[in-house]
């Protein structure tokens, strides 16, 4: 299986996804410094938690239009499937290698995003509220947590991408989870609420395998 998802990563040109996440990590640390200097803005790690989750919400279902949904369209899954390996297993080979791209480049930047402020508010005289705590190892327990209910559920993008047959369905889709996570009912907030990560998280495991488990007899869009 690791020798498929460095495959994708060959095939798709990684590179250009490294350098593109390379430019939205230092927007990322600009907005969230200018934020920072605002003594309204209140918890600075919710900021960067909303933040970053909306970003890479957006970026995972750019990749996995470009890995699986363009694939489809543009028929070169067809020569995927014509090797001798199951179907299903280069579309979890795909589906892996944008998880752990996206998995591992969300985890980084919020690491960054926190140490930047950490230092900010050590160094600087900016009104900054410090409500995290970088030497707690729950603090890396969350953040991994975290990161891996955003960018499991992209897949919910990916499964409506397929079904559509569309990359635009896919990335527009994205953004419907982005309101869906961060909207806000009266005064009720939905980034803060537990459970729906969990259903969301859940739902995306659930069209993960729907995406998949009819790949060995359906026809190729």
């Amino acid at each position: 299986m690791l020798k498929l998802v460095k495959l994708e990563w060959k095939k798709n040109n990684i590179g250009k996804y490294i350098r593109n996440a390379g430019i939205l990590f230092p927007a990322l640390c600009l907005l969230t410094l200018l934020v920072a200097g605002d003594p309204e803005t209140g918890e600075m790690s919710l900021f960067i938690e909303t933040l970053s989750s909306m970003s890479f919400l957006v970026f995972t279902s750019v990749m996995l239009s470009a890995f699986i949904v363009s694939a489809y369209k543009n028929k070169t899954m067809c020569l995927m499937f014509s090797y001798p390996i199951k179907r299903q297993k280069i579309l979890i080979s795909q589906m892996l290698a944008v998880w752990i791209f996206n998995f591992v480049a969300l985890t980084l930047t919020r690491l960054l995003l926190y140490g930047i402020i950490l230092l900010c508010a050590h160094f600087t005289s900016l009104p900054i509220l410090i409500d995290f705590d970088m030497t707690s190892l729950g603090f890396y327990i969350q953040l991994i947590i975290r990161a891996v209910v955003t960018i499991t559920m992209s897949f919910i993008s990916l499964f409506i991408g397929l079904s559509m047959k569309s990359s635009r369905a896919t990335i527009t889709s994205s953004f419907g989870l982005i309101i869906l996570t961060q909207a806000n009912l009266g005064d009720f907030a939905m980034a803060e609420n537990l459970v729906l990560p969990v259903i969301l998280t859940l739902i995306s495991l659930l069209f993960s395998f729907l995406s998949i488990h009819k790949a060995e007899v359906q026809d190729l869009m």
